[in-house]
């Protein structure tokens, strides 16, 4: 990248559906952990339920999620990796919606399974999640978002 037009990359991925099977923090929670430090090169933050619901079987202070925040080169490598490897490797993949770019230029993609990263081997894997991508521009204007993705080649449907 030339100038500098991201501030942030952030990953989020939900564990709350994981957290109900057998064994879950002995063997499937460290396994999501190293899977997404895996493709992020960074480690993971777990992210705590802060109140009990009943309805979702939580507790106060249950693992519901895990946030990883990108920044720098990390940020930067990710993008590229994003754009150039894992979007020509999702399924039946028609570009990116406008519709995901929010009022502030905040650019959201959901993935189902995390083995459309070629990190991931899919055989060795016992576990498989979905997670959600935001990249985050410095310019906080959608229209001068837009611009900024497509110009750096982000598959946009219009």
């Amino acid at each position: 990248m030339k100038k500098k037009f991201l501030e942030k990359i952030v990953i989020n991925v939900g564990i709350g559906r994981l957290s109900q099977k057998p064994h879950f923090k002995d063997k499937l929670l460290p396994e999501v952990m190293e899977q997404l430090a895996t493709l992020s090169g960074q480690r993971g933050a777990i992210r705590q339920s802060k109140k009990s619901i009943s309805n979702f079987k939580t507790r106060a202070g249950d693992p519901v999620g895990i946030q990883i925040t990108l920044r720098g080169k990390k940020m930067e490598d990710f993008f590229e990796k994003l754009i150039h490897i894992v979007f020509p490797r999702v399924k039946d993949f028609r570009g990116i919606d406008e519709k995901s770019i929010d009022g502030m230029g905040n650019l959201n993609i959901g993935f189902r399974e995390q083995y459309v990263f070629p990190e991931i081997d899919i055989d060795r894997s016992n576990v498989s999640f979905g997670m959600q991508v935001t990249i985050v521009p410095i310019d906080k204007d959608r229209s001068r978002a837009i611009d900024f993705y497509k110009s750096f080649h982000v598959p946009l449907k219009s």
